[in-house]
């Protein structure tokens, strides 16, 4: 099992202090993440050359490894010009990847819930130019259901891994938006949805959130009445109301053994303390009992 970080709290400092950072708080594994000198979100990669042997070097000096890159591209966009502008981000990206000495990268479905037909339609296209240089490449890709994607729950994004039917082709559980991806259940059955991507069950990524659906959907209230804005929130472990006692019993049970990615984004004005705490407690959790 790889637990890494999202070091998308530390991205205001520079790659190599960034890494420096990382491996100071305990870390062995880094998640690379969108960074607006490096992999901007939506937008063509701006890595060249040097920049790629700046972050080689910098996790060569500091003993950190990538676990996995994260981009994010709008793939799956009814907007055919966005789709095939995704496309050859995604393509650089890859080179990128490949570069970095990286054998995995994960991301979103990404498109429209409004136009979910249309949407999954561009994001088969996009599949069709890009899987083959994924695995001409060696790099294995995890995806995850996303709020406000064109998938959206648990269930349907793990039937969407399973059809592309590529043993390469894996699912990212993402328990901060665990009451988006229980659908219409006012709670989440964490278990049953765990259990349901078995073993296509890859990747994780860890931090709480609240139940946006809690107190009879008046948890949250939301002007005007009835817009379609999703909400969650990435906390530290016991800042939410994600059942960990559940979720971890669960991933125990599964031999869980896929990547851990910690990705709090909420407090940056104390993200040294928030990265500490995490890694302690998932390490605890997945790592103790075997």
């Amino acid at each position: 099992m790889k637990i890494a970080l999202d070091p998308y709290m530390f991205r205001a400092l520079p790659m190599t202090e960034m890494v420096r950072t990382v491996a100071e708080l305990g870390y062995t594994h880094i998640e690379l993440s969108p960074r607006p000198e490096f992999m901007p979100f939506f937008l063509h990669p701006r890595a060249d050359d040097a920049k790629v042997a700046e972050l080689r070097k910098a996790l060569r000096d500091h003993d950190v490894a990538l676990s996995s890159v994260l981009p994010l591209y709008k793939w799956s966009s009814p907007d055919e010009v966005e789709r095939r502008a995704a496309v050859r981000y995604w393509k650089r990206m890859i080179e990128v990847t490949v570069e970095l000495g990286c054998e995995l990268m994960n991301s979103e479905f990404n498109g429209r819930p409004e136009r979910a037909a249309e949407s999954e339609a561009a994001f088969w296209r996009s599949l069709e130019e890009l899987l083959p240089i994924f695995e001409r490449e060696g790099i294995g890709l995890n995806l995850e259901a996303h709020p406000d994607d064109f998938c959206e729950v648990n269930d349907a994004g793990v039937d969407l891994v399973r059809a592309i039917n590529k043993p390469w082709v894996n699912y990212l559980y993402c328990a901060p938006h665990t009451f988006h991806l229980s659908g219409e259940d006012p709670g989440a059955d964490i278990p049953g949805m765990l259990r349901y991507a078995g073993e296509k069950l890859a990747h994780l990524h860890i931090a709480d959130t609240f139940n946006h659906k809690g107190s009879s959907g008046l948890r949250y209230i939301l002007n005007p009445p009835g817009t379609a804005a999703r909400i969650h929130q990435h906390l530290d472990i016991g800042q939410g109301e994600v059942d960990w006692a559940v979720f971890f019993r669960t991933l125990r049970e599964l031999r869980f053994d896929g990547v851990a990615t910690v990705c709090v984004f909420a407090w940056e004005e104390r993200a040294h303390e928030s990265s500490a705490f995490m890694l302690e407690r998932v390490t605890k959790e997945l790592t103790s009992h075997g």
